[in-house]
């Protein structure tokens, strides 16, 4: 099977995961697949894709053509990665894209702020008081880590 795709799933207590994929099995972090896999109708998602899908016991979901606000979290995200990590990047191979991803994962979850969860992060943070601020470069300085020290 040759699929090349960008997986990105959430998981309520884990935060953001983001894969290069090439198969649907590399998609899921967990020993269990998940019951469902909402997803678009590209033309990668082949009969291939689907049959694995279906002997993994994923039920396939595709959303309606033309219609991506069916996936609107899904769709959101996406953006919110390309405009904040990887438009503003150059990718040189599989292998780096998968740390900057990594990397990009690690930044959403534990250090950039949500405004729908109180300016906190997905996986929380602890308030510091005192201290000197010291900004810790991510991303090669394309984001910014400010902790007191």
């Amino acid at each position: 099977m040759n699929f090349n795709g960008l997986a990105v799933w959430l998981d309520a207590q884990n935060g953001l995961y983001l894969a290069n994929v090439t198969t649907p099995t590399e998609a899921f972090p967990w020993t269990s697949a998940p019951a469902y896999l909402v997803r678009d109708n590209d033309r990668a998602y082949g009969h291939a894709f689907r049959s694995r899908v279906r002997a993994m016991g994923i039920r396939d979901r595709p959303i309606s053509p033309g219609s991506p606000w069916q996936n609107a979290y899904v769709e959101r995200l996406i953006g919110t990665v390309r405009r904040e990590c990887l438009d503003r990047l150059l990718i040189f191979g599989e292998a780096h894209l998968r740390r900057v991803l990594a990397s990009y994962a690690a930044y959403y979850n534990q250090v950039r702020t949500h405004l729908a969860l109180g300016k906190d992060t997905p996986l929380g943070r602890a308030v510091q008081q005192s201290g000197v601020i010291v900004a810790i470069p991510i991303l090669s300085g394309l984001h910014h880590h400010y902790v007191r020290i």
